[in-house]
């Protein structure tokens, strides 16, 4: 029990403080718009390190993936599984999400009132498909890098810069070793602000709760039921299809026979970081080879999570029809996966690690600063199942990329060698 609340410590904390703001503001309605600017501090200390923290952690983990063994072959089977199982959980999520709508009962005219529509609401620019994809991806000048408002621009460069500083080598050491502190500075800061995230939640949903009433809470409801159960669907079913992919019906049984303890520690911690250990032993009795376990393991934990993409394909939806946008487009369909696995991609293993994704979705689409605490809202309430598909997913991916590299019999060849039983 101790360990359940040093662990679930600042999820219940942030639940309390989320609970209370809105207690008050279903109390005091409108007269909680006093405490509002204590939310807004919050939201502010947290857009002002989004730039830096962005590139630090993107370029750091790009330009330290060197010295590894077969890394070629390796890295690009680690790319391909990533690739096509989060793909999978975007589509998986949106199509949810298209028939368990989150907010469709909510008094939408309210909340976009609320929430100041009109920030979101310029013209679009007359421009061809090409000019739209050139600038989303790139701006025209590099001061044009520090805004939030050009995330994805930002990312691209961030990869780059992290690409030349491992092609490299020897000679750019000292911009890894530069880029690694200041990643770990730059996540201590956030460690910092997140102390004071629970009075600046609470008092901004009791801010917003005040203005909107109860009716925006069965939204909450409808996205934590609609979570559960994609969580359910993907953790048994797909899992168990990954598994089978990879190493057929003994794949299946060595899978399930060595998943129990890597997803009970994923929900008792809530952090994808802190499963690095148990996961790498996992793996390594489930048959997978050192070099292969000790790279996708540590990388997966930083960049592949299943769970995080279900929880931003419902975000992304939920601000979707908080502020009218069209969800049948087809542009708009590619833009929400797109999106969401880049919210997979960035968000920090660490417990309460979504904000990260929450600040992309909102510069990414142009959604107000002050939307942030209502999808943070989402991320508490899912923190617990999303680490588990997040964390024990990549155990099986690690077996799908063993399945690449070292051919359809490794798991055999892995019995004979006596490094699994039989």
């Amino acid at each position: 029990m101790k360990l359940f609340f040093k662990n679930y410590r600042f999820t219940l904390l942030l639940l309390a403080a989320i609970l209370i703001g809105g207690v008050a503001g279903l109390i005091f309605g409108t007269k909680t718009a006093v405490v509002k600017p204590f939310g807004d501090l919050f939201l502010n200390l947290m857009f002002m390190i989004i730039v830096p923290l962005v590139f630090f952690s993107i370029a750091s983990a790009i330009s330290n993936m060197n010295g590894m063994k077969r890394l070629g072959k390796i890295m690009g089977s680690i790319l391909v599984v990533f690739l096509v199982t989060a793909s999978v959980a975007a589509i998986l999520g949106l199509t949810g999400a298209s028939i368990i709508h989150p907010i469709e009962n909510a008094d939408i005219a309210s909340i976009k009132e609320v929430m100041n529509q009109s920030a979101v609401e310029a013209d679009a620019e007359d421009l061809t498909i090409l000019d739209h994809l050139v600038a989303t991806f790139t701006v025209s000048d590099f001061n044009l890098l520090l805004s939030r408002s050009n995330m994805l621009q930002l990312i691209v460069f961030s990869l780059l810069f992290g690409i030349s500083t491992a092609l490299v080598g020897e000679k750019a050491k000292p911009v890894a070793n530069f880029l690694s502190a200041a990643t770990a500075v730059m996540m201590k800061m956030v460690n910092i602000i997140m102390y004071y995230a629970p009075i600046g939640l609470g008092c901004y949903f009791a801010a917003v709760i005040g203005e909107l009433g109860p009716q925006i809470l069965e939204g909450y409801a409808r996205s934590f039921v609609l979570y559960l159960i994609l969580a359910v669907i993907y953790y048994f079913g797909f899992f168990t299809l990954y598994a089978f992919i990879a190493g057929g019906k003994a794949g299946v049984k060595i899978f399930w026979k060595n998943a129990i303890t890597p997803s009970v520690t994923a929900i008792a911690t809530c952090s994808s970081a802190a499963c690095i250990p148990v996961n790498l032993a996992t793996v390594r009795k489930m048959g997978v080879p050192k070099d292969i376990a000790e790279t996708i393991i540590p990388l997966g934990a930083n960049t592949h999570k299943d769970g995080s993409v279900f929880g931003g394909v419902l975000k992304i939806v939920f601000l979707f029809a908080l502020f009218g946008k069209d969800l049948t487009s087809i542009s708009n369909i590619l833009s929400i996966l797109g999106v969401a696995f880049l919210v997979g991609a960035v968000m920090g293993a660490i417990p309460g690690g979504g904000m990260i994704g929450e600040m992309l979705i909102i510069s990414v689409y142009g959604f107000p600063p002050e939307t942030l605490p209502i999808i943070a809202v989402i991320s508490t309430i899912i923190d617990a199942p999303a680490t588990l598909l997040n964390s024990t997913g990549n155990t099986v991916c690690a077996m799908l990329v063993t399945r690449l590299v070292e051919g359809k019999n490794w798991l055999t060849k892995a019995v004979k060698s006596g490094e699994i039983g039989a």
